[in-house]
C-alpha cells in the first residue's frame, strides 16, 4: 500500500465521518464505494467497511455522551435485536455474486435518498401536526390496538430487528433506515433518533465485522485507516455541521448517493460481462 493509496483511505474516511455524525448514518454509504474504487472486491469492502464503522460510531456517541445526549438504554433495546439480524444478513451477502452484490448495494443507495427525503417530511409533518390531533390518535391507537404491540419495548426490539438486517447489506451501518424508522415507529424527534443511532451503529458494525472477518473479508489497515479519519470526522460532524443549511446537506448528500451509485452500477456491470 503506497501513500497516496493509504491518505485516500484517510481522508474517505473524514468524509464518512462527517456524513455520519451529520446524519447519523454508519458511514459505510461512502466507505463501500470507495474501497471498491481502490480495486477491493466488493465483498472485502463491506467487511472493512463494518471495521470502519465501528470507529466512526464510537466517535460520535463519545461526543453525544460528552454532550449530555447518549442513551444507554434506548441503544441497547434497538441494539440487540439488530445484532442478531445483523449476522444473518451479513452471512447472507457473502454467498452473493460479486456483481450482484453490487447492484444490492447500488440500489440501496438510491433507497436512501427517499430516505432523506421522509424523514424530512416527518420532520414537517411534527411541526404541522397540533397538539389536539396527537392525542386523539393516541386515543384511537389505545382502543384499537393491543397494548402489548404499543409498548415501546416491542416497538424498539421491531425496529432493531429491521435495522439489523439493513445494517449487514451495507456495511455495518443503519442510521439512514434507523432514524426515519425511530420516528415513524417511536414518535422520537430527529436529534434524539441521530443520537440513538449513532450509539447503535457500535452494536451492528462490530457484529457484522466479526462475521465478515471469521471469513477473512475484514482488512485490517484499511479499516483502521478509514476508521481513524472517521473517528475525526465524526467529531466534527456531531459538533459543528448541523449549523450547516438542510438544502445544502441534502442536495450535497443526494448528489453524492446517485453518484456513487451509478458509479456501483457501471462496476457491477463491468463485472459480469468480464470488462
Amino acid at each position: 500500500m503506497n501513500l497516496p493509496h493509504e491518505l485516500i483511505l484517510a481522508v474517505g474516511g473524514l468524509l464518512s465521518g462527517i456524513l455520519a455524525g451529520l446524519l447519523g448514518a454508519g458511514g459505510g454509504v461512502l466507505c463501500v464505494p470507495l474501497l471498491i474504487a481502490l480495486d477491493y472486491t466488493p465483498i472485502q469492502a463491506l467487511g472493512t467497511s463494518c471495521l470502519a464503522v465501528a470507529i466512526i460510531s464510537i466517535s460520535g456517541s463519545i461526543q453525544n455522551s460528552r454532550m449530555g445526549y447518549f442513551s444507554v438504554q434506548r441503544v441497547v433495546l434497538i441494539g440487540m435485536p439488530a445484532l442478531i439480524t445483523t449476522q444473518i444478513s451479513a452471512y447472507a451477502v457473502s454467498q452473493v455474486a460479486p456483481h450482484v452484490l453490487l447492484i444490492l448495494f447500488g440500489s440501496i443507495m438510491l433507497l436512501l435518498t427517499y430516505l432523506v427525503k421522509l424523514r424530512k417530511q416527518l420532520i414537517q409533518r411534527t411541526k404541522q401536526y397540533a397538539k389536539d390531533s396527537l392525542i386523539y390518535a393516541k386515543k384511537y391507537a389505545e382502543q384499537t390496538v393491543p397494548g402489548w404491540v404499543r409498548s415501546n419495548v416491542v416497538k424498539r426490539i421491531a425496529t432493531g430487528t429491521v435495522a439489523g438486517f439493513f445494517a449487514g447489506m451495507v456495511g455495518g451501518g443503519s442510521g439512514t433506515l434507523l432514524v426515519p424508522l425511530q420516528m415513524l415507529i417511536l414518535e422520537e424527534s430527529i436529534k434524539l433518533a441521530i443520537q440513538t443511532s449513532v450509539g447503535v451503529n457500535i452494536i451492528t458494525s462490530l457484529s457484522a465485522s466479526a462475521s465478515h472477518a471469521s471469513r477473512g473479508n475484514v482488512l485490517l489497515l484499511p479499516g483502521l485507516l478509514l476508521g481513524i479519519g472517521g473517528f475525526l470526522g465524526a467529531q466534527m460532524g456531531t459538533r459543528f455541521l448541523p449549523k450547516l443549511p438542510d438544502k445544502t446537506v441534502s442536495f450535497a448528500f443526494n448528489t453524492l448517493v446517485v453518484a456513487l451509485s451509478i458509479y456501483l452500477f457501471w462496476k457491477a456491470w463491468n463485472l459480469y460481462y468480464g470488462g
